[in-house]
């Protein structure tokens, strides 16, 4: 038997007037014989998304564990996705309470050196791990996300601990921390749009040209060789990908017409929801198109001075998290860390609405969402609120609380992530085990 079929190469982008758009995975991008299921299985990603100053457990932990348990009601946006995940309660971050040691900690498993000098040390990070392992045939071995750029911060931002512990999640060695990148455009012209200096950008954004605009021909072309699935897969696909530089566009104009607010970057949105939103598209954009498989997204900082109008939380996070017992903050703290919840329900439906393969994004995707702190009132270490989401091919075994005998390490989940990713390591950090999820 003969096959003469061709394959459309899967790093085919759309060209057109120096612009450069990546594409889904298309059923014409598979050889011959092979199965799209297969190809997709091969394809893991990986994403992290960090929620500062803990969560009030009580409305955060489930009562019972394993199957059947009921949502509670910090969890309760993420029940239409049981199936896909697992609560991992009881666990602990090395036991130094400092908001430096819960953000480096968090995906190393170490504590990080006591200094306030630029002699930082932590540990080297599950996300640069595995991007080490399946991050090498995609444009960008990671991403890291955030909503707040805190380059600025220099020195000390906790008692005896450089800022640089604060300013990412993400360590590609001990000694160097890999940057976040909070502007949306930013991101978008990173992974879509052509390159150039800061002023050929803002020439190009001047003229207020679609990258899709210039690509339009190309597509076209590509369009007439392809099924009538691969039709409607780019289709979707293209429309997805306007409707995300639309909302920037129109993120830019009402940030430039609000001049009491001058330090707000270009691009940036002034309402978190809109910000957060944008971010976690961008991210099932650049899985979609194998831009990058692994991502970082810290939500907030971790001594995060934000308020949140949107869910008539008007006093600093950072403030109300010290809540010592009172009432009044706690109902706050949990109406916030809800809200997060809903965020990333959103981006989960996302990944969940996404043909890869036979499946989705988020069968394809394992992610770990949660916070390295427990009670924020005290900083604590100790059983943290950690989900694992997604995963389906990676191994992930969904609708469970998984409660961990006390004391447990952490780390010993960031173990199994990091094996479930094919890598050959037996410990991270302090762990001294390793917890299947």
């Amino acid at each position: 038997m003969f096959i003469t079929k061709m394959s459309l190469p899967r790093r085919r982008f759309l060209q057109g007037l120096g612009a450069v758009c990546a594409l889904p995975l298309l059923e014409a991008m598979v050889p011959a014989a092979t199965a799209l299921a297969e190809t997709a299985a091969s394809t893991r990603r990986f994403g992290a998304v960090f929620i500062p100053l803990g969560a009030v457990m009580d409305k955060w932990t489930p009562k019972t564990t394993g199957a059947g348990f009921e949502f509670t009601p910090i969890l309760k946006p993420l029940e239409p996705f049981r199936q896909h995940l697992v609560v991992v309660s009881g666990t602990n971050e090395p036991t130094e309470g400092t908001h430096s040691r819960s953000v480096s900690a968090w995906l190393s498993g170490v504590s990080p050196k006591r200094t306030e000098a630029e002699d930082v040390r932590s540990g080297t990070t599950i996300d640069q791990i595995v991007a080490s392992k399946i991050g090498g045939e995609t444009q960008f071995s990671s991403l890291g996300f955030a909503i707040e750029d805190v380059t600025g911060y220099i020195g000390a931002c906790d008692t005896g601990y450089s800022c640089a512990y604060q300013n990412t999640m993400s360590w590609r060695s001990p000694t160097m921390p890999v940057p976040m990148e909070t502007n949306p455009r930013v991101l978008f012209e990173r992974l879509f749009g052509r390159p150039g200096t800061a002023d050929e950008r803002l020439a190009r954004r001047r003229l207020d040209a679609s990258i899709l605009d210039s690509v339009r021909a190309d597509a076209a072309d590509l369009t007439r060789g392809l099924g009538p699935r691969d039709k409607v897969r780019l289709a979707e696909y293209l429309e997805n990908v306007r409707d995300i530089e639309q909302r920037i566009q129109r993120a830019e104009k009402q940030s430039a017409q609000n001049i009491t607010l001058p330090e707000t970057p270009v691009g940036i949105p002034d309402v978190y929801s809109e910000h957060a939103g944008l971010m976690f598209d961008l991210i099932a954009l650049a899985y979609e198109t194998d831009q990058t498989r692994v991502a970082n997204f810290m939500m907030a900082r971790e001594t995060s001075q934000k308020i949140y109008p949107e869910v008539d939380f008007m006093e600093p996070h950072h403030h109300v998290s010290h809540h010592r017992g009172q009432e009044s903050n706690l109902s706050r703290l949990v109406t916030l860390q809800t809200f997060y919840s809903q965020l990333f329900a959103q981006f989960l439906k996302k990944l969940e609405s996404t043909p890869d393969g036979d499946g989705s994004l988020l069968d394809h995707t394992l992610l770990l969402y949660g916070s390295g702190m427990s009670n924020s009132d005290i900083h604590s270490p100790v059983a943290l609120p950690l989900l694992v989401v997604g995963g389906k091919t990676l191994g992930v075994k969904g609708g469970r609380h998984l409660a961990a005998p006390a004391g447990t390490p952490h780390a010993n989940v960031l173990v199994d992530i990091v094996q479930k990713f094919g890598v050959d390591q037996g410990s991270i950090g302090i762990s001294n085990g390793r917890i299947d999820v």
